[in-house]
């Protein structure tokens, strides 16, 4: 049930503090034949792995613009962001960037080929693109975009981007489109590294 004090939901802590099988206090620990220590239920032995999360979302693309949401939401709120949210369970990565680009722009595109694969180990996430190319220019932001709308390749607000894998994502195409010669691009980005 839903606390009525609260105006909205946000997504739980990744840890836990009890069991969700019996509900008995987790304890950190690392189980036989295992090397990290695990939330682990002593009472009936389930072991709460913990594993990167995936995210996924498209580079969409009509006459030569891409396709950038401006985020509703936290974390992030208010900079521009290409389409992209967490892999749903029951989907797969494609599925789940069509489904974030209609949720978050109302764009229909075609999905086109698997295009950066970027390691986002600080925030324990891959993120997954996909380059696509939408059916028309018109746009319908869902409630979790203030605004979408297509950018010349001169004209990306660089200053306002949500996240590195976007602007590094961006920066991919934007050489790619010029050496007209696109390829998947697999890289990680540090903690340390500037914005």
């Amino acid at each position: 049930m839903k606390n009525k004090t609260a105006d909205f939901y946000f997504p739980a802590p990744r840890t836990s503090r009890y069991c969700s099988q019996c509900a008995t206090p987790i304890t950190q620990l690392i189980p036989p034949d295992d090397n990290r220590v695990r939330d682990v239920c002593e009472s009936c032995g389930a072991v709460h792995y913990q594993n990167p999360r995936l995210v996924v979302g498209t580079v969409p693309v009509w006459n030569n613009k891409i396709l950038l949401c401006l985020r509703a939401i936290e974390p992030r709120a208010r900079t521009w962001t290409l389409p992209a949210g967490f892999m749903e369970l029951n989907e797969t990565t494609a599925q789940g960037g069509l489904r974030e680009t209609w949720e978050e722009a109302g764009v229909r595109v075609g999905l086109g080929e698997l295009y950066t694969v970027i390691d986002v180990p600080h925030a324990n996430q891959v993120h997954v693109y996909f380059l696509a190319t939408a059916e028309n220019d018109h746009v319908a932001p869902g409630p979790e975009s203030l605004d979408a709308r297509y950018f010349d390749l001169d004209e990306i607000p660089w200053d306002n981007l949500s996240f590195r894998s976007v602007s590094t994502t961006i920066r991919h195409f934007i050489e790619d489109h010029k050496n007209n010669s696109f390829t998947t691009h697999y890289y990680s980005i540090d903690a340390n590294q500037p914005y």
